[in-house]
């Protein structure tokens, strides 16, 4: 693997962080099949959007340090 195949790091003036350009062969725009995929693979998301039978519970209950 050359150099040139590799992700480099740049600066950003005024920016506190550094930034990291795209890897090889990728995109920055997300691809459909990934966000179906995502959402799919979600134990929370309910299909029908009505609330589970622990969600005013979980709604009322708070840690100890609250």
């Amino acid at each position: 693997m050359s150099s040139s195949d590799r992700q480099r790091i740049e600066r950003v003036a005024g920016a506190r962080r550094a930034k990291l350009t795209p890897a090889p062969g990728s995109t920055a725009e997300p691809v459909p099949a990934d966000e179906e995929a995502d959402a799919a693979s979600r134990p929370d998301a309910a299909s029908d959007g009505s609330p589970g039978p622990n969600d005013e519970r979980l709604r009322r209950d708070v840690p100890p340090h609250y």
